[in-house]
């Protein structure tokens, strides 16, 4: 199954763009640590599902920011039998401003943007995100949660990755040496793809990160 956060700025309509910038403004980590809790809540105790799916054998996978966000949720759930990254984050943190100035100004403004790169639409980012990170920034640092997971865990990052940088991958694995680490050669972020996708079949490196992953999910 796979779902769009409820923050993300899509919407039913149009859920790969951003049509709802205000919504994408106001998410935050915790928004999203919350909308994966009801999904699994939601999974597991609706009759339709009790046919299709084994409640004992539960993974999660996440891209780029999403990475962190399965990974947190796993060390926190223990329904969660497995875990996967692709291109996965290992520090939220840093992906926050380090000047105290910029941090400041921020917070006067309540607003930043950042271009995005495929829709040149400029996102906001509201300060109450910031804030919700250092409130709950224990919770929210990704190597805490690594550190503690005892189920099987699969990392596979791009050789080629510039947006998130296969040393990252590295982090991950080395804060948890159980873990299992690929990195496919001359994959970059998005795994091959591109928006729109129109070709009938998978980009080649993201067919073999979903190969990975299913012989990973099978696995005993």
């Amino acid at each position: 199954m796979k779902f769009n956060f409820s923050h993300n700025g899509g919407t039913v309509e149009n859920p790969i763009d951003f049509p709802d910038l205000e919504a994408f403004g106001h998410n935050n980590f915790i928004i999203e640590l919350s909308d994966l809790e009801t999904i699994i809540e939601w999974v597991t105790t609706n009759s339709d599902f009790e046919e299709e799916a084994d409640f004992e054998n539960m993974t999660l996978i996440g891209h780029s920011r999403g990475g962190g966000i399965v990974t947190i949720k796993a060390s926190e759930n223990n329904k969660i039998t497995k875990v996967i990254t692709w291109s996965g984050v290992s520090d939220f943190g840093a992906r926050f401003p380090n000047d105290e100035k910029i941090i400041q100004h921020w917070k006067k403004e309540g607003v930043s943007y950042i271009e995005n790169a495929r829709t040149k639409q400029q996102m906001p980012h509201y300060f109450p995100f910031y804030q919700s990170f250092k409130d709950n920034e224990a919770r929210l640092t990704i190597k805490n949660a690594v550190s503690k997971l005892s189920i099987p865990y699969l990392i596979i990052h791009g050789e080629e990755d510039v947006v998130v940088r296969p040393q990252e991958a590295k982090n991950l694995h080395s804060w948890n040496p159980r873990s299992e680490l690929i990195v496919i050669e001359g994959m970059n972020h998005p795994l091959g793809c591109t928006q729109p996708w129109n070709k009938p079949k998978m980009p080649i490196h993201l067919e073999k990160a979903v190969k990975f992953s299913i012989d990973f999910i099978f696995e005993k």
